[in-house]
């Protein structure tokens, strides 16, 4: 019997690697509709089998009765566009910027990540807002085919709408880039996440600088800009996420009207909706409904919006991202947990839920045949501490 984990945290075996065998035991198993007491087994990267036994087979891994859960997926971070820039202007070295950002993420449990990366640019003569989707892909997805990232990465463009090069930006991805999703972004001011100007003028001063003379002119050209191209720019980005074959995100919906329009676009899960109008049409229209997890912890939303606690008490909320906090994604299905009382559901909405809105079927539940991408976690009081992480086998954090 092996007391402790393994200490050498590693790259995630690439597809067609074998790992060594891993079985952990004397674990509380969050399946799909239960907690059982038992072991799991990985062979080849893939849960082989689950077991249901107090005993630890020779061999495994004691979890000294903590839990296993799947790992996390998530489906919209900031965290790699926060590593490029980390402070407004710092272009930081993309290279260790993708791997530190790679092992934060490993180390707060997630094991599938669809990075986003915003396409479409303003010319603002100031050098703000410049191309580098594509550059960056190509920096990430090379380090992916090296073997150097610990977790599963996939692309995530967020296609701004109200920008002068979104289209172009977009035509130079296709179907090999593991773009899985493109949401639509749309930040003209006074609508959306920002109906408030007050609310935009404090996030755009405190991240930009800008004066109020300026801030009026960032406003105008916004809404002008929008006027001009924002049609346009909305029905080619559906139609470069459908030549990618990639699920399509809506961002912000605020009314039933805006909903709809999604639904006719063929949105399959809405990021951030910001009212409670906004969340119950989508779920009338099948439209999974996504929060993020700081709104959910801290008790409300930065802009003022709708709190992801009140749509989870009523049943409105199916999916969670840690947004721009990665470790929240953990402690968000906790806190579920503990409002619902039911830890199968709400880690579903970081695990099973998530997959499945990004057309994932082989991750996301601890089930035969899947992949094995595992968590141990303890607890401190209320509070997820994680024990070990896994991708495919290996241990990653």
């Amino acid at each position: 019997m092996t007391s402790a984990f393994p200490s050498a945290p590693r790259a995630a075996p690439q597809d067609g690697e074998s790992p060594p065998a891993l079985c952990l035991a004397n674990a509380r198993l969050v399946l799909k509709d239960c907690v059982l007491t038992g072991h799991i087994t990985i062979e080849n990267g893939m849960i082989a089998e689950i077991v249901e036994a107090d005993r630890v087979p020779s061999g495994a891994v004691d979890c000294g009765g903590d839990l296993v859960l799947p790992g996390l997926v998530e489906l919209h971070t900031d965290n790699l566009e926060r590593h490029i820039e980390p402070r407004p202007g710092v272009d930081w070295p993309h290279l260790p910027a993708i791997l530190a950002h790679d092992a934060e993420l490993a180390s707060a449990g997630i094991t599938t990540v669809f990075d986003a990366m915003r396409v479409g640019s303003i010319h603002d003569g100031k050098g703000r807002h410049r191309p580098y989707a594509r550059a960056l892909a190509d920096e990430l997805m090379g380090l992916r085919a090296a073997n150097h990232l610990r977790i599963s990465h996939f692309l995530h463009l967020r296609a701004e709408i109200c920008s002068e090069t979104l289209l172009e930006e977009m035509a130079a991805f296709g179907p090999q880039d593991r773009v899985g999703i493109v949401s639509l972004m749309d930040h003209t001011p006074g609508q959306r996440q920002f109906r408030d100007l007050t609310a935009l003028k404090t996030y755009v001063a405190k991240k930009r600088g800008m004066t109020d003379a300026e801030f009026v002119a960032h406003v105008a050209g916004l809404k002008a800009l929008r006027q001009r191209i924002g049609t346009r720019h909305e029905t080619g980005a559906v139609a470069e996420a459908r030549r990618y074959g990639a699920v399509l995100a809506s961002h912000d919906d605020t009314t039933a009207d805006q909903v709809a329009i999604s639904h006719a676009h063929g949105v399959g899960f809405a990021e951030f909706p910001t009212s409670r109008e906004a969340a119950e049409a989508c779920r009338a229209q099948g439209i999974a409904v996504m929060m993020g997890a700081p709104n959910l912890i801290r008790g409300g939303s930065h802009s003022g919006n709708v709190a992801a606690r009140d749509l989870a008490e009523a049943g409105l909320l199916d999916i969670v991202s840690s947004d721009y906090v990665p470790s929240a994604l953990l402690l968000s299905a906790f806190r579920l947990a503990t409002l619902w009382n039911d830890l199968p559901r709400a880690v579903a909405c970081v695990t099973g839920a998530p997959a499945r809105a990004a057309g994932l079927s082989d991750r996301g539940r601890l089930a035969p045949g899947l992949r094995g991408d595992l968590l141990s976690v303890g607890l401190l009081g209320e509070t997820p501490l994680l024990r070990g992480v896994w991708s495919r086998g290996a241990r990653v954090a």
